[in-house]
């Protein structure tokens, strides 16, 4: 096999709901999924360094942040891109945890989507008709992102992925392997939970969620503020630079300090 040089990727915790010591396990078996799992099916590879919060990320890397909530966002306000114009991903532990859900299989799958799709703007198209169809958003985690999906390297619980193969509609059912763990035995398949990006290129009406129920989309699904399926339908254009990670603890220490300025004024008076 050819040599495949990896994509250096900082993943930064900016959350206060995850400890250090609760990230860099996580971060380790991301590494061996990567490495040993996603790498021999995609050809692409990583290397992972685990960022503390106080830490700024080298310059020239890709950027994963562990967050707090999908709505609170601010420490990189919800913008798009490193301050190098490089690939972002945000993982919502704080939401995750308030819903229930494991937060490293949403690390697991925003890592990997962000190392097959980095720019957001990739897609398959099923052509129906000369001038109909279905363009398909290549996303390898959303068919099968449900935690019950995913399974476990070493104690750390990581997201299932499908295959090159699962967007080639010339394939027959059980004819090859769509997915890391055969849940999925046909292309396009998705499994209870799932959903996927879909444009119909002939109304031209926009981006919608394709589901395995044939409902609506749940919430956690639709796209928040921040998520790829919300950046997948905002325009490259629109896309803001993230501010420099120095810039950001500094700001975060100085709302800390003015907090704590007006609580001891609220209890002085």
């Amino acid at each position: 096999m050819s040599q495949i040089t990896p994509v250096n990727i900082s993943i930064i915790n900016a959350t206060t709901v995850l400890n250090d010591s609760e990230i860099r396990p996580v971060v380790e078996a991301l590494q061996k999924q990567v490495s040993n799992d996603f790498r021999p099916v995609w050809g692409i590879d990583a290397k992972l360094n685990f960022i503390p919060g106080t830490v700024s990320p080298p310059e020239g890397t890709w950027w994963l942040a562990i967050l707090d909530d999908s709505d609170q966002a601010g420490a990189l306000g919800y913008h798009d891109l490193t301050p190098d114009g490089l690939p972002i991903g945000k993982v919502f532990a704080g939401t995750d945890l308030k819903y229930g859900l494991t937060w490293s299989v949403t690390a697991s799958h925003e890592l990997l989507e962000m190392l097959a799709d980095p720019n957001i703007n990739l897609s398959v198209l099923v052509q129906t008709a000369a001038n109909a169809g279905t363009l398909y958003a290549y996303e390898v985690c959303d068919a099968c992102e449900s935690d019950g999906d995913g399974y476990e390297i070493g104690i750390v619980r990581v997201s299932d992925f499908v295959f090159p193969s699962w967007f080639e509609d010339f394939r027959t059912k059980g004819s090859t392997q769509f997915d890391q763990l055969n849940h999925i035995q046909s292309p396009l398949q998705l499994l209870s939970g799932g959903y996927i990006g879909a444009f119909d290129v002939t109304s031209g009406s926009g981006w919608h969620q394709v589901t395995a129920e044939k409902r609506p989309a749940s919430p956690m699904s639709r796209g928040n503020v921040g998520t790829r399926r919300e950046r997948r339908a905002t325009p490259r254009y629109q896309w803001l630079t993230s501010r420099p990670h120095k810039e950001i603890m500094a700001r975060a220490e100085q709302y800390r300090e003015r907090v704590e300025h007006m609580s001891a004024r609220l209890v002085a008076a």
